[in-house]
């Protein structure tokens, strides 16, 4: 096996600029890739300070883009959000931030979407209301969804379901 030719400290600082340029990155996720470039401790607490000085690396950028990305595209919940960002070792201010960015009105109207296309698609045999509701309530906690706001949803779809049937 050919021995790992190492980087000069510039030219790993140049891969992890382009790294954060490509896409909003977490300190974490920076220090990961500079020590997989072979650098040292002090190098990579150097080249992460600078990044963060140019503001290439920016925490709460990341920590918002972050949030907004999964309730949007993925439909998560804030619990979820809140847990995978301290994951990644994002702080109780950024959390705070990237949480406050998430409309509530959306929030609530996702949420009410996902419980309603849960609800109709349980089907089959021995489904019944309790099912139902369980299923629902299971896939929704999963999702990453506040248990207070899924009990209101599900108690306005049993109600639903009960003026009709």
């Amino acid at each position: 096996m050919l021995p790992k030719k190492s980087l000069t400290k510039e030219q790993a600082y140049q891969k992890l600029r382009h790294y954060c340029a490509y896409q909003d990155r977490c300190h974490s996720e920076v220090k990961t890739k500079a020590y997989l470039l072979g650098l040292r401790k002090p190098e990579v607490e150097e080249l992460t300070s600078r990044l963060i000085e140019e503001n290439c690396l920016n925490e709460e950028r990341f920590a918002i883009a972050f949030a907004g990305g999964k309730f949007r595209i993925k439909q998560w919940g804030r619990i979820k959000i809140k847990t995978e960002l301290k994951n990644k070792q994002i702080s109780q201010y950024c959390i705070n931030t990237a949480m406050d960015e998430i409309d509530d009105r959306k929030y609530k109207e996702t949420l009410h979407r996902l419980a309603v296309k849960r609800w109709n698609s349980i089907k089959g045999e021995g489904t019944n209301l309790y099912v139902k509701m369980t299923k629902t309530r299971d896939h929704l906690l999963l999702k990453g969804y506040e248990s207070a706001l899924i009990a209101i949803e599900i108690k306005s779809l049993t109600e639903k379901q009960k003026g009709a049937g």
